[in-house]
């Protein structure tokens, strides 16, 4: 059967469009069992919340992801449906985003009965560290790192905004900042009083109230690189030690659309002769 110019093009067109769907299953099975292979080794439920631009729509248009209500509410359910007494390794990688929904997720963590450790393989910040603050443990890597969490208002920092409001008389102060400084003054109080809710049933008051004003009152600014030695000098429960199959996890959420600059060649290790 001879095929014209027409067809080929339409049979091209076909696998351009149906490409992005079947990369797509293939890693969602690979990533299935991988998780898999972590719950036998670490006998818990994993649950993971991974956010990177993968090739999620039929014509592969890159999609950024942060935390919203849909993660949330997918979150919830799966701890939920998760037995009390199984313990529960949650897989972190995000930006952050809502703080609604970061707080909706880590009361979530707080209330299972069973232990939950939060693992951040590379980097949970903002809403991310909130989340990890309800964990029995936070796992995680050598270079990982964690980040503050103070709000953001309209893309400024909220500790700022109260701070410019009042380096000058009022009456100098435009009405738009006064406006933006009374809601920042309400987001930081929100934020340190949600933070404190989650530390303290590990975390005495004071000392609780006190890591709450560090990450949330703007000392630094908000994608500051937290490491795991920081961490731990702050009183939060941290073990450094990221296991291999969660690294090996991560590499199942590509980012095909914006490709790295970095490129390397595996190693080749020679064989021992045999004598």
């Amino acid at each position: 059967m001879s095929l014209d110019f027409s067809s080929i093009f339409w049979i091209l067109i076909a696998i351009m469009v149906l490409q992005p769907l079947f990369i797509g299953r293939w890693y969602a099975l690979r990533r299935a069992q991988a998780i898999r292979a972590i719950e036998k080794s670490h006998a818990s439920r994993v649950i993971t919340m991974i956010h990177r631009q993968e090739k999620r729509s039929l014509f592969g248009f890159a999609v950024s992801r942060h935390i919203d209500l849909e993660d949330a509410q997918t979150i919830i359910a799966a701890i939920k449906d998760t037995p009390d007494d199984m313990p529960i390794d949650l897989v972190v990688h995000t930006p952050g985003g809502l703080v609604l929904a970061a707080m909706q997720i880590a009361r979530a963590v707080e209330a299972h009965k069973a232990k939950v450790a939060v693992y951040v393989p590379v980097y949970a910040m903002s809403g991310g560290t909130l989340i990890a603050l309800a964990a029995d443990e936070i796992v995680l890597g050598e270079f990982s790192v964690l980040g503050p969490i103070d709000p953001q208002i309209a893309g400024l920092p909220a500790a700022s905004i109260v701070k410019a409001r009042d380096s000058k008389p009022v009456e100098s102060v435009f009405d738009l900042t006064l406006v933006l400084a009374d809601v920042a003054e309400k987001a930081l109080v929100q934020v340190k009083q949600g933070a404190v809710e989650l530390l303290t049933p590990r975390m005495e008051q004071a000392a609780a109230e006190a890591l709450a004003a560090k990450l949330a009152g703007g000392h630094w600014t908000h994608d500051y690189a937290l490491t795991a030695g920081e961490a731990r000098a702050l009183g939060l429960p941290v073990k450094v030690g990221m296991p291999l199959q969660v690294m090996e996890l991560m590499k199942l959420y590509p980012q095909p659309v914006q490709q790295s600059g970095v490129e390397y060649l595996p190693i080749d290790v020679p064989r021992r002769r045999r004598v």
